[in-house]
């Protein structure tokens, strides 16, 4: 959000003259540099006027996208202060004061080209490459979104994240103008091949829902007396003990990951009276996750899908 192959701060004028090639990129956001600072550090943004709902905007799918010609200089340097940009976004995982920008830089060009639109889940971010996938959770609500790093800034502070208009709204952090979050870096490779595997697990899971009744019917309502005569001790345990691996394993949807224990058990008591499910939490390197579950078939995946929805958690991914 600054000029220099930094953000959308260039004039409209700039923006048709950006995509023409590199050197007139270069050569016009020089000459821009002046009146982009100065927009800039115009006081305060502004809301949309007539803003369309975003509560339903979906979130960035993260893809194995190539690094953008533009706004991936090793380092860059904006009023007087130099940056230095992560040759990749592994591992990246931080905590901090997220802030949003909107109407000031709708529609202008961001760091590496693009066009910035506030309604999409887009942010801006000092080091990460561009693109970066990232999940965003508010640390006060545990409210999380996925986003694309297509964008550099903030620079007004050591603020962690600028996000998005409809990013922001989702997070619960509109009027408030900024939030406390954590940002994780996903990797799309990943992320595919897990989305990937979650696909064959639901597909698995229903097709054994659709067999399993046929192959026990006729047992169920002929055989079983006849077997109960002949059963015995031995083979009634090795029976109760075999079932267990026949149930698929137990899952969760996890709503959010969060760097405070206290934040975490405030999101799990509203959960649970909201919900008639379980909400469990756990822990790992300072990090909380709250999940609600265990679920083991696909309806019942759905149905507290739509609750959570219902309770305004309308992103959940399952673990195990």
């Amino acid at each position: 959000m600054a000029a220099l192959f930094l953000s959308g701060c260039a004039s409209r004028d700039t923006q048709r003259t950006e995509n023409s090639s590199d050197a007139g990129l270069q050569q016009t956001q020089q000459s821009a540099s002046s009146s982009s600072g100065e927009r800039y550090a115009m006081s305060g943004d502004a809301y949309p006027l007539d803003p369309p709902d975003v509560s339903r905007v979906p979130n960035a799918e993260p893809k194995d996208e190539p690094l953008s010609r533009a706004g991936n200089r090793s380092s860059y340097t904006v009023w007087g202060k130099t940056y230095r940009v992560l040759p990749d976004s592994t591992g990246y995982s931080r905590e901090g004061v997220a802030s949003w920008y909107g109407e000031k830089f709708h529609g202008y060009a961001t760091s590496n080209g693009e066009i910035y639109d506030m309604y999409k889940m887009t942010a801006a971010h000092r080091s990460l490459p561009l693109p970066t996938f990232a999940r965003v959770t508010s640390l006060d609500n545990g409210n999380s979104v996925i986003v694309r790093v297509n964008d550099r800034g903030p620079f007004h502070s050591e603020r962690e994240i600028d996000l998005s208009y409809a990013a922001a709204s989702r997070l619960g952090f509109i009027d408030e103008g900024t939030g406390r979050v954590s940002v994780e870096a996903i990797d799309p490779k990943r992320w595919q091949a897990d989305t990937s595997q979650r696909e064959i697990q639901t597909k698995r899971e229903t097709a054994r829902q659709v067999e399993v009744p046929a192959q026990i019917e006729v047992p169920t309502q002929i055989s079983r007396p006849a077997q109960r005569d002949t059963l015995t001790p031995a083979s009634t345990a090795a029976e109760s003990t075999s079932e267990p691996a026949n149930e698929a394993m137990p899952m969760y949807l996890q709503i959010a990951a969060l760097g405070s224990a206290e934040s975490a058990d405030r999101l799990k008591q509203q959960l649970q009276s909201e919900l008639d499910h379980n909400v469990r939490i756990t822990s790992e390197a300072d990090v909380y996750r709250v999940q609600v579950g265990p679920i083991r078939r696909q309806q019942d995946e759905q149905s507290l899908r739509e609750s959570l929805r219902q309770a305004g958690f309308p992103q959940a991914f399952i673990v195990k």
